[in-house]
Order: structure tokens, then sequence, then C-alpha cells
């Protein structure tokens, strides 16, 4: 009896000792050292990632892939819809290599990005007055415009990258959106854009997936979170829209028949 009341005395103080310390932040009332301890098996650092990741809203962070995208690397970055892989129209190399990273079949031709239609305007395409005030509605946006190829595609800055991307007569262009990806592109020239994902499977929406699906074969992937949309952008066939309008090659981010409905407002002014 007199052991079970030592005892007792000694659990009951234990506990309240404990309680009290734990409520207050401070050592009210003495307790002395633990009997056992238990050492976490947990990491106290994580892994490095595969390649470099700054975040988008520090200028050293878009200035990094930038030059890293100069000199033919190829990164992840945030677009206005979902991530995706970028490479400079100026090496032609980075542009084949975003098809290994993503297996992506030859056959199906890579967009390029511009930063505003101005671009375009300097580079003198022979766009009808109807395609102009087409892209004039659509742009800066989630919709991609196919038009006709042309010699006109190296003043706008393509260069040695001109027979990697699109196909050998045509090319989607698109001015996305989004405020960093511009800047990106004033500081590196046009774009070869691709979806961040192997494909076949679904879009990347976060750096996050980015980086653990294709960063160990990526030189740097541009952190910006959560993507805009979860889906792609639309797109929209506009090589004969003199003669026979629109075509919707992918409905995406963008409704078909809003797509659709902008062209009859523009058709019909």
């Amino acid at each position: 009896v007199a052991m079970l009341s030592i005892f007792s005395i000694i659990c009951f103080y234990g506990a309240a000792a404990s309680l009290a310390n734990s409520m207050f932040g401070k050592d009210l009332m003495m307790m002395g050292p633990p009997l056992f301890t238990v050492e976490s098996s947990r990491k106290d650092t994580e892994d490095p990632p595969p390649c470099v990741c700054p975040k988008s809203h520090c200028t050293s962070g878009l200035r990094t892939i930038a030059e890293l995208l100069n000199t033919g690397a190829v990164c992840g970055v945030p677009t206005d819809t979902v991530y995706a892989l970028a490479a400079s129209c100026k090496h032609p190399q980075a542009i084949e290599k975003v098809y290994r990273i993503k297996d992506r079949p030859q056959e199906k031709p890579i967009c390029i990005f511009i930063s505003n239609l101005d671009q375009l305007r300097a580079a003198a395409p022979p766009i009808s007055p109807l395609l102009w005030e087409f892209m004039e509605n659509v742009y800066p946006g989630g919709i991609g415009c196919i038009i006709k190829k042309g010699e006109w595609l190296k003043k706008l800055g393509v260069g040695a990258g001109y027979s990697r991307v699109g196909t050998q007569d045509s090319i989607m262009i698109r001015v996305p959106d989004l405020t960093v990806l511009v800047h990106l592109i004033d500081m590196t020239g046009p774009l070869a854009i691709t979806s961040a994902n192997p494909s076949g499977e679904v879009d990347s929406t976060h750096h996050d997936m980015v980086i653990s699906r294709l960063g160990h074969k990526l030189e740097g992937v541009l952190c910006d979170g959560e993507s805009d949309e979860v889906v792609a952008s639309t797109v929209v066939n506009c090589t004969k829209i003199d003669e026979s309008g629109i075509t919707i090659v992918r409905e995406g981010c963008i409704p078909a028949g809003k797509v659709l409905q902008i062209f009859e407002s523009v058709k019909n002014r």
C-alpha cells in the first residue's frame, strides 16, 4: 500500500508538471531528465532539387532562367494556362531535346510564344486585315492561332530553330497573358513551347509536378506555384480565315463557342 501510494503521488506530480509546463511554455514545476529518448528517423534537411529552381517573383530568378535558355538549355516555365517546357528558338538542339524529354512524337509540331503583337507586326508577315483583327481580340490569352509559315519568322527572331518549330507550312503563335512569362520572352526572344508533361499524361498545374516528373531532365524550373488553368490553351487554325473562316483544332481553357463568337463579331465588323 505504501509503495502504491508513493508511485501514485509520483505519477500525479509528473502529469501535473508536464501539463503546467506545456501550457505556459515555462518550467514552472521541476522535472528530471527523461528516462528514455526516441531518435527520429526523419531527415532534418530535404534532398536538393534535381535542377535550378528559382522563384518567379525574384528578378534574379527570372535572369537565371533567361541565361539558361539563352545558352541552349530546356526549362520548365509557368504560362497563363498550365506549366510548359521552353527552349530558345535560336537553339534547334534545345528544341530537339524537348522532344526527347517528353518522348514526344516527331510529327507533333511545337508552337512559339512571343511577348506582344508588335513583335509580329515588325516581322511583317503576309496577314490579312481580318486575321490581324481576330488576333488583336484574342491576344494576350489562352488561344493559339495557327498561321502560314514563312521567312518572316526569321525577322521575328526564330533564327536557327526555324525548321524545328511548326510544320513545313504553318506555325502556331501565342501571346501569353502572364507578366512573368512576357518579361522572360523579352529577355530571350521567341520561345518554343510545349506542355511540361510526359507525352500522353496529364498537364502539370504546379511547379512541384514539373520538378518531380521531369526535373532530372531539365536545367531549370521557374517556380510560380499553382497554374491559372488546369488545361492547356485552345488551338485555332487560321490559315484559311479569309476563305472559309477558322477551325477549332483543340478545345482548351477557352470554350470553342466563345472563340467562334469572337470571330463572328470581328467578321461582322
